[in-house]
């Protein structure tokens, strides 16, 4: 017996233009279910126009798609650089520090359009789908989640990519032909992260053409580049390079800068096995290119401008914390805003410059002032 679209509610997915996101969007119609379609850009590579011509044509009422970039970089990037955090003292936490951004946009459109639910296609074993539900339920609560990859009839009904695009072939869902990736990834402007099918192995070895960001070190140029990044108040607010004449102050201007120098010169691949929020392990490979220089000098001048007792209380009681917290998706928690607001009070006196050496994969400070 077939139910009526729209009889169940209106539901706002965060959706990528994917073959998960796109079944799920169908699928969510079938259930009865109006879906309005909700994208990103968090800076990552994507036709968000084809994406949007997709999600409508696949039965999406609306299709809504925000630039985030600069509430991403000003919001989430530069304080979690301020606090030097990391989680499990190596990860960047690049997939965390986007989500509170795009949860807090999706909040916002689902009660602007009168939305019941807000629904993703985060999988039930992965840290995404706490984070972002975390955020939901702390924003609006009166919303419903809707997690399609842990309801049985859908996961039952979809064991595998096969199923999928069998279901797609049947819907008429338009599914790219670019050869599938043996890992998944997700990407934005502070990092893309690699996972599960041929890298579950820890002992395997990432293959040269998985990386996507970087130059691999070893092609990277045999000339060192040099930067002068500045800070104010522990933010960054200067990049120069003056072998090539670039001087950039727009905070988002200036990450992306920092990240094109990163990229091509190798610098910001880590491969890592953490422990996930929700119990398990998990192998990861990522790069963080920009992210990675800007931590390395803001820890290099705060050895030269912050106090000792702050330095180490901060070291202690908020830059573990903070990563930790930005990790497990609390960042809309009372202990996420406490955080947030402690942090700058460490950050008054961070103000100077650093000269940054980039060769071949290596980070060198050859001076500060």
């Amino acid at each position: 017996m077939s139910v009526a679209p729209g009889s169940k509610g209106k539901v706002l997915l965060a959706y990528s233009g994917g073959l998960d996101t796109s079944c799920i969007l169908v699928w969510l119609i079938e259930q009865g279910y109006e879906v309005l379609a909700y994208m990103a850009n968090v800076g990552q590579e994507e036709d968000f126009e084809a994406a949007r011509e997709k999600a409508l044509k696949v039965g999406a009422t609306k299709v809504f798609i925000e630039d985030l970039r600069r509430e991403l970089v000003e919001e989430l990037v530069i304080p979690t650089i301020q606090a030097n955090a990391v989680y499990e003292t190596v990860y960047l936490l690049g997939t965390s520090v986007a989500r509170p951004v795009i949860a807090r946009s999706q909040v916002a459109i689902a009660q602007q359009e009168g939305c019941t639910h807000v629904s993703h296609g985060c999988t039930g074993k992965g840290n995404d789908q706490v984070r972002f539900e975390l955020a939901y339920y702390a924003l609006d609560p009166t919303l419903k989640v809707i997690a399609p990859w842990r309801i049985p009839e859908f996961y039952q009904r979809f064991p595998g990519r096969n199923a999928l695009l069998e279901y797609a072939a049947e819907k008429s869902i338009p599914v790219s032909q670019t050869p599938s990736k043996p890992w998944s990834t997700d990407e934005n402007l502070f990092h893309i992260s690699y996972e599960a099918g041929i890298l579950e192995d820890p002992n395997t070895t990432p293959p040269r053409d998985m990386w996507k960001l970087t130059v691999d070190p070893e092609d990277a140029p045999n000339t060192p580049e040099r930067i002068t990044i500045t800070f104010k108040a522990g933010k960054p607010v200067r990049v120069t390079n003056d072998a090539d004449g670039t001087d950039v102050s727009d905070p988002l201007d200036l990450f992306l800068y920092l990240n094109t120098v990163a990229r091509r010169n190798g610098v910001g691949r880590i491969d890592i096995v953490e422990n996930r929020f929700i119990g398990i392990k998990s192998r990861g490979c990522y790069e963080t290119p920009g992210g990675t220089v800007l931590r390395a000098a803001h820890i290099d001048l705060e050895g030269l401008v912050l106090d000792r007792e702050v330095r180490a209380y901060r070291d202690e009681h908020i830059t573990p914390v903070f990563g930790k917290m930005m990790y497990n998706g609390l960042y809309f928690s009372p202990e996420g805003d406490l955080l947030t607001k402690m942090v700058p009070l460490t950050q008054v006196d961070v103000n100077g410059s650093v000269r940054v050496k980039l060769y071949k994969g290596s980070l060198t400070m050859e001076g500060r002032w």
